[in-house]
């Protein structure tokens, strides 16, 4: 039976059928069968070969144990606190055409499950082995069928885990360092939230042995993300973070450095370097995350991503880890984004481990109403990812299936899940009472004993340790933590170190008056010339379509004759000069390589073939490397990822362009729990730009704005830059300026629609090559002996008044200032401009946005030197009008109400 092992999910019962459709006529099977019969046929009667007796029974036998493969995990004793649910049809043989009378029959078909040759019963014997004890296991789905085999292989064949003595001691030691340290928390600082590991402590040993076999298999980083239940003892017997250091955070200290606020300890991230018992070393980063408990999904692939380009180069070189929930893996749809980024040439990363700490509860609500699916793991078959089931009371089923995990990863660079059942002995955190809303499953845990004692008992049996033995280790590790708790007591504040020190070693943070004026970002004519030769010429051996060339004629123009470069220019020759400086770029985001307008064209496909061409990364042999990536269509996954980039290439560009400003309004867990707060949490640097189209064009609600207002709400201590451009040169210095400094801060940049080819929305070469960021733009026809009335504005908006100005007659009592960067507000330049117009009377703030909206709210709490009055739309609901005619006469009537500035006399 094993030459014919393409039978092998032939269904027994139907081959049967088939067969006795082809004796009474032939024509009615299809010609597939109808070979196969043929050729049995022919074999049975030119060898003089009689049909063997229970041919068909090798068939059901075969169905038999594609039916364990396929739904043994049904029927496994995964489940360590409750019964589990009852399926049907059952594994019973009966269900396959088969008898007891066939027990003890030889089948041929045992030869597909490895073991040759066997009578029935123990056949089923082995797959009972293999598939119903400790470890359940889905993969049958699966399509190639190279990766299908290497899973039966591996668990079929050598399906039971074989430890020597002192690797089990080893296991041992390691849930003893769980279970003691949660009981030590729960005795020294009760009542305290420690959201603790106990019910689900075979993690720890899952941890190590992932880490001792992947450095054994070429790992050379790890990066793991989790939420907090579990992640102190993750932190200590995993990263080892100091006791001290853990129990000095649950005194709740002041930290040491005063910028800071930090965050609870549970959320704070770790770096360290291990060195396994076989003499790799490691280096294992935990990333920091907030509540939100999926939220750190795409950060890690991010960082992990960064590590890969920027200095590992291959994918088995570095693993992330992402440490669930099962109601959280189930229900928030994070997980699903960063599942379906996991083979994508931008995003992938070569495979994640996902572990799930499967605590059948989450919060107060029962796994029964928590999902729809079988199991929370489920969504791992999108990727046709294989899923172990396994109880985590079983140990050595624990090691075994986060080994297999790790060398399933290394093999096939895919996504692979591990769902360890377990409970939560406590509540939700230590001082619920979980009894309220979970009375029978909670009479269960109460006289259940924990998986340290049941392995204990286990190798106690096995003669490998005795009582006494155990007993002292206990004892040693509690004086040990005793001795930790004492120490803890004098330290006399906390601190909060970066996590990702090492990679940050040669920057600091921004020091107070840094931002007042920014730095020089010129950059030398001559070679910006042959840039933006380079840049705007198409390799003349390849075919491009005739608006590609075109367009790329119009930009090598532009660059000849110098003086009226558009945006699309500015901003690619601000990327192609730091490239050639030593920076990489990165950027992705929904067809961000021809950009949401068409404005952008980095990327450009040939004609005939559509291969790529993409000129920014054919500037100069030594330049650095430049990746764009249409990205898949969603926001917060996408935007998690950059993030995680950004905080991980400190030398380079990192950039998520929006494809409508308020699309980011779909990612705002990031913004808010990592882009705005992170520096002050967790002291966490990132450059991380985020491009946002913003204008107001008559294109209705949910394609004008960018929502400024929630940025600039959430700005603080300089946590984030928030700007709005209006010339080409002025982007050009805005993003030169985040690698010209030696701190890095998000930045929010409001980028334009309109003005993409605004015929005034222009700059020279020679702003480009001389200069920095302006953060105000005065006007510079303006006389300031004139001068009345002085209106700021930022954005497209400034064209709109200029627009009207120029038509009017005698207007020339009102200036218009840009203000282009928002966020930290340039008080020192705008009280300058202030002083320069002595004679004027009337400070506007005027808008093309909502009053409730944009940046009036903001200019009104920052610009106080001066009394601003608002020219806004009036206040709403929505952002704007779906109607364009209502639109313009809108955004009209706000251009009048300026101008009335003007010819207000004395």
């Amino acid at each position: 039976m094993d030459k014919h092992s393409y039978l092998s999910n032939a269904d027994g019962a139907v081959i049967e059928d088939f067969y006795q459709q082809y004796l009474n006529s032939p024509e009615s099977v299809s010609e597939g069968w109808r070979k196969f019969f043929e050729g049995f046929e022919f074999a049975r009667k030119n060898y003089d070969t009689e049909v063997p007796e229970g041919f068909d029974k090798e068939f059901k036998v075969i169905n038999l144990i594609n039916g364990y493969r396929s739904r043994g995990h049904l029927f496994t004793k995964t489940n360590p606190v409750r019964a589990r649910r009852k399926y049907s049809p059952t594994l019973d043989i009966e269900n396959f055409g088969l008898e007891k009378a066939d027990l003890e029959t030889v089948f041929q078909a045992g030869s597909e499950t490895g073991i040759g040759p066997a009578k029935l019963k123990d056949i089923i014997t082995h797959l009972e082995e293999t598939y119903c004890q400790s470890i359940g296991i889905e993969y049958t789905y699966i399509r190639k069928p190279e990766e299908v085999n290497w899973i039966k292989n591996k668990i079929e064949i050598k399906n039971r885990l074989k430890l020597e003595k002192d690797e089990k001691r080893h296991v041992l030691h390691k849930l003893n360092q769980a279970v003691v340290f949660e009981q030590f928390l729960h005795k020294k600082f009760v009542g305290q939230k420690r959201f603790s590991l106990e019910g689900n402590e075979a993690l720890i040993p899952a941890l190590d042995k992932i880490v001792e076999k992947g450095a054994d298999l070429g790992v050379k980083e790890f990066i793991v993300g989790m939420a907090h239940r579990g992640r102190l003892n993750v932190l200590a017997n995993i990263f080892n973070k100091t006791y001290a250091n853990i129990f000095s955070e649950f005194e709740g200290k002041e930290y040491e450095d005063n910028i800071f606020d930090g965050d609870v300890k549970y959320h704070l991230g770790y770096s360290c370097d291990v060195k396994t018992d076989n003499g790799h070393d490691v280096h294992m980063t935990l990333a920091p995350n907030p509540s939100h408990l999926e939220t750190v999904d795409p950060v890690v692939h991010g960082i992990t991503r960064s590590k890969l380009d920027t200095y590992l180069k291959e994918e088995n070189k570095i693993v992330p880890i992402l440490i669930h929930g099962d109601a959280a893996i189930a229900g928030q749809g994070i997980v699903y984004e960063v599942i379906q980024m996991a083979q994508l040439d931008g995003y992938r990363v070569g495979g994640t481990i996902h572990i799930v700490v499967n605590n059948q509860i989450g919060f107060t609500t029962n796994y029964l109403d928590a999902r729809s699916s079988t199991y929370c793991t489920d969504i791992g078959k999108v990727t046709l990812s294989p899923v172990l089931h396994v109880n985590g009371d079983d140990v050595e089923a624990v090691i075994q299936a986060v080994q297999f995990a790790i060398e399933y990863r290394q093999t096939f660079n895919k996504d692979v899940f591990i769902d360890i059942l377990g409970y939560r002995k406590y509540g939700h955190n230590e001082g619920d009472e979980p009894r309220f809303t979970q009375p029978l499953l909670y009479k269960a845990i109460s006289k259940h004993s924990n998986p340290r004692d049941i392995y204990l008992n286990q190798l106690i049996g096995e003669s490998i340790i005795t009582k006494a033995d155990a007993k002292t280790i206990e004892k040693d590790f509690d004086d040990v933590l005793q001795g930790r708790l004492d120490e803890a007591k004098e330290i006399e504040k906390a601190s909060v170190t970066f996590f990702l020190k090492r990679t940050w070693e040669n920057y600091s943070y921004c020091k107070p008056g840094e931002f007042d004026k920014s730095p020089e970002t010129g950059f030398d004519k001559k070679k910006l010339l042959a840039i933006g030769n380079k840049i705007a010429t198409l390799p003349e051996d390849k075919k491009f379509i005739k608006k590609i060339n075109r367009l790329f004629d119009d930009r090598l123009n532009q660059i000849k004759e110098g003086d009226k470069l558009d945006w699309a220019t500015g901003e690619l020759l601000a990327y192609a000069t730091l490239l050639e400086e030593g920076h990489p770029v990165r950027i992705s985001g929904q067809d961000v390589e021809r950009g949401t307008f068409s404005h952008r064209h980095a990327v450009v496909k040939v004609e005939d073939s559509e291969e790529e061409y993409v000129p920014l990364k054919n500037i100069s042999k030594n330049q650095a490397d430049f990746h764009i990536y249409n990205s898949l269509l969603s926001e917060y996954g996408v935007l998690g990822f950059e993030y995680g980039y950004g905080m991980a290439t400190p030398n380079g560009l990192t950039i998520w362009e929006a494809q409508f400003g308020d699309f980011f309004n779909g990612a705002q867990i990031v913004i808010d729990q990592f882009l705005t707060a992170a520096e002050e949490k967790w002291k966490t640097q990132n450059g991380l730009v985020m491009l946002l189209p913003h204008g107001y064009e008559g294109q209705g609600a949910e394609h004008s704005s960018g929502r400024m207002e929630r940025f600039l709400q959430q700005c603080a201590e300089e946590n984030i830059q928030v700007a709005d451009c209006t010339t080409p040169a002025n982007y050009f210095h805005l993003l030169r300026r985040q690698l010209h400094r030696k701190f890095r801060k998000p930045l929010v940049v409001f980028t334009p629609k309109s003005l993409l080819r605004h015929p005034k929305c222009i700059s020279s070469i020679d702003e480009m090559a001389k200069g920095s960021f302006q953060e105000v733009i005065d006007d510079a026809n303006a006389n300031a002996k004139n001068v009345e009335t002085v209106v700021f504005c930022t954005g497209k908006f400034y064209y709109d008044l200029l627009a009207k100005q120029e038509e009017l007659a005698g207007a020339d009592n009102l200036a218009i200032v840009r203000i282009e960067q928002l966020y930290p507000l340039p008080q020192k330049q705008l009280d300058s401009i202030v002083s320069k117009y002595k004679n004027a009377k009337n400070y506007i703030w005027a808008q093309e946005e909502p009053e409730n909206m944009g940046a009036w709210t903001h200019m009104l709490r920052h610009f106080t030197s001066v009394k601003l009055t608002p020219v806004t739309l009036a206040e709403s609901g929505a952002p704007a009008t779906g109607s364009s005619k209502a639109h313009a006469v809108r955004h009209n009537d706000i251009i009048d109400r300026v101008f009335k500035y003007s010819l207000v006399t004395n």
